[in-house]
């Protein structure tokens, strides 16, 4: 295979600013794919121990459900409020390798700060600041796939880059499982004059290897940007210093959705129902549980990391098999392919918090994540695939902000209805019951408004000849 750029097809058109588009070599572009892939396992592999961490830190720090809830949630995201969107921003003006490289480092660092903490002020401390790294990655990310890979292989790459998703969450619970194990008997230590928790010592370690990923992004080829539209909106250029401010904080890509409301609105809120559930009960499985059926965290750990392996694969599979089947008919195949998938995650969900014994629930779970991993590769694809070149950054990260923000709050959510609502603790099942019952069937309902509409400006695209 060549390992020679290869150039677009299609020239610009008379007058136009940018040359032909040169995609990357096929060595280039994999590299480039590869050191995505590792930050991507490195971040949702932290958030998963974390996770697994849950019940250690309730006991140790005395927290209620509400909480536990918060620091699981919220606390993460509160920091990507004000800094989410611009840092987006970055992503499209700035080379991309280099916003990754800065914001894995960051998780990384602020993840082994967690493992100090010495009160749960401090731990939210922590989680806060965590999301300034973490709400670069995906923006960036996605950005220089959709440079990178040609059109007719894009939702390859979106399909590889799930590996790093899987790897975290399929690890995750394993090694979590295992050093919660190990340290779980440990009598807090001293550290620079600070009392450490056993537990808080498997947060220092997980924070290294995200320094190993932040240099890998400084080898990758950063690929050239894609020409825009003629006729998408475009940021103000030569505009004054107050106006380029405006622009860094989203208002025109903001601009951009709104025109375009009826083809991005109902793709955020269903992505934001279904991340206030799925990422709420990927909090609380353990919990759930330890609570509902008496297992162990390394038990829980062992069965999960089994379970989601196999489930994560046969989503991969069932994802590109979905949206190959339904593109030889439908413009609309990624949003058509996700709505099937919502449907298989709602009800594979709803069984798994109805089963009688634990084995029953953790293989009906590693159903729903089968369907959500399934449901992950045309979502995403749907997104680059409308999104305006000249921003696809900032878009990018409103719709991540839907899946970041909501899913961040769905363990407090559930928290909350926990504490509040079922009021006994180990009435957990019944909390997690009442809001998959209510989010997932309307998020289901949403996608499925999405198809016309998408539909139609895929059409609208094709005739531009993009």
């Amino acid at each position: 295979m060549s390992a020679a750029p290869e150039l677009a097809s299609a020239e610009p058109g008379p007058g136009s600013a940018y040359p032909p588009k040169a995609w990357p070599s096929s060595p280039a572009r994999y590299w480039a794919l590869f050191a995505i892939i590792f930050a991507t396992f490195i971040t949702f592999f932290d958030q998963t121990v974390f996770g697994m961490l849950a019940e250690q830190i309730k006991k140790d720090f005395g927290l209620t459900d509400g909480q536990l809830g918060f620091l699981g949630g919220p606390a993460a995201i509160i920091c990507y409020l004000f800094v989410g969107i611009p840092l987006a921003r970055l992503a499209d003006i700035w080379p991309r390798k280099y916003v990754l490289s800065g914001g894995i480092a960051l998780v990384g660092l602020i993840t082994a700060l967690g493992g100090l903490a010495q009160n749960f002020v401090q731990f939210v401390g922590s989680r806060v600041f965590l999301a300034a790294g973490g709400s670069a990655h995906a923006p960036s990310s996605y950005s220089l796939i959709a440079d990178a890979f040609p059109p007719r292989i894009i939702t390859r790459a979106f399909a590889l880059l799930q590996f790093g998703f899987i790897g975290g969450l399929t690890l995750g619970p394993l090694v979590g499982g295992l050093l919660i194990a190990m340290t779980v008997q440990w009598e807090p230590s001293t550290l620079f004059g600070l009392r450490i928790f056993g537990w808080q010592w498997i947060l220092i370690w997980i924070g290294a290897p995200a320094i190993l990923a932040s240099l890998l992004f400084l080898t990758v080829r950063e690929p050239q940007r894609q020409a825009p539209v003629a006729d998408a909106e475009q940021p103000p250029v030569g505009a004054s210093f107050g106006r380029q401010v405006i622009t860094f904080m989203g208002w025109d890509a903001a601009k951009a959705i709104h025109a375009n409301g009826r083809v991005y609105y109902p793709l955020f809120a269903a992505l934001a129902l279904s991340a206030t559930e799925s990422f709420g009960l990927l909090f609380w499985r353990v919990p759930f549980m330890i609570r509902s059926f008496g297992w162990t965290p390394a038990e829980i750990g062992a069965a999960i990391s089994i379970v989601t392996l196999i489930g994560s694969l046969a989503g991969l599979v069932l994802g590109g098999i979905l949206v190959e089947l339904l593109g030889k008919r439908h413009r609309d195949a990624n949003v058509r392919a996700a709505f099937i998938c919502f449907c298989g995650t709602t009800a594979s969900t709803l069984t798994a918090l109805l089963m009688p014994v634990g084995w029953g629930s953790i293989i009906a779970f590693g159903f729903s994540g089968m369907f959500g991993l399934a449901g992950a590769v045309p979502q995403n694809a749907a997104i680059q695939r409308v999104a305006p070149n000249s921003m696809r950054g900032q878009v990018t990260a409103f719709y991540l902000f839907m899946f970041t923000f909501f899913g961040a709050m769905g363990s407090f959510v559930i928290g909350l209805v926990a504490q509040y609502v079922v009021v006994d603790p180990l009435r957990l099942r019944e909390a997690l019951l009442l809001t998959a019952g209510v989010l997932l069937p309307l998020a289901c309902f949403l996608m499925f408004r999405a198809m016309k509409p998408y539909r139609a400006e895929i059409e609208r695209l094709e005739a531009l000849g993009r």
